[in-house]
C-alpha cells in the first residue's frame, strides 16, 4: 500500500477519531488534560506503526502530565484501538507533541498587537490633520 494512498488516508482518519474518542471519553487518569487533541495521525504503510501528533492547551506542567498519562495508558490505548478499528495488525503508537494551534494562537495575538499599534498611529495622525484644518 501507497503512503498517500486513499486506503491509507481513510486508515488514518480512522484511527484518529478513535484515538480522540478514547482520549476524551475512555481514559479516566487526571494527569491528561481535558483540553488534549489530536491533531493528525499517521500509519505506516504495513499498519504497524502510528505517529499521533498531540496538542494540549495549556501551560508546560499540563503538556508534561498530559504525555506522563498517555504513555502510562499506552497499552490501554492500544487494546481500545484494536476493539473499535479492524485493521490487520494494530500499529504501535508514539505521541508526538503538536504545537501548531499554540503557534497559530501566538501569532495571531501579535497580529493583533501590531494592527493595534498600527490603529493608534493612525488616529494620531488623522488626529493631527484635523487640527490643522481648523
Amino acid at each position: 500500500m501507497r503512503k498517500n494512498s486513499v486506503k491509507n488516508n481513510r486508515i488514518n482518519g480512522e484511527v484518529q477519531r478513535e484515538l480522540s474518542r478514547i482520549i476524551s471519553r475512555e481514559i479516566k487518569d487526571p494527569r491528561i488534560s481535558p483540553m488534549t487533541s489530536v491533531v493528525d495521525v499517521v500509519v505506516t504503510p504495513d499498519l504497524k506503526f502510528c505517529k499521533a501528533y498531540i496538542s494540549v492547551l495549556g501551560d508546560q506542567d499540563a503538556v508534561d502530565s498530559t504525555f506522563a498519562g498517555l504513555t502510562s495508558a499506552m497499552g490501554y490505548i492500544r487494546r481500545e484501538l484494536a476493539h473499535s478499528v479492524n485493521l490487520r495488525n494494530t500499529p504501535e503508537i508514539t505521541f508526538i507533541m503538536d504545537q501548531s494551534i499554540e503557534y497559530g494562537v501566538n501569532m495571531s495575538h501579535k497580529i493583533d498587537e501590531a494592527i493595534g499599534k498600527h490603529g493608534d498611529e493612525t488616529e494620531d495622525i488623522t488626529d493631527d490633520s484635523d487640527d490643522s484644518e481648523e
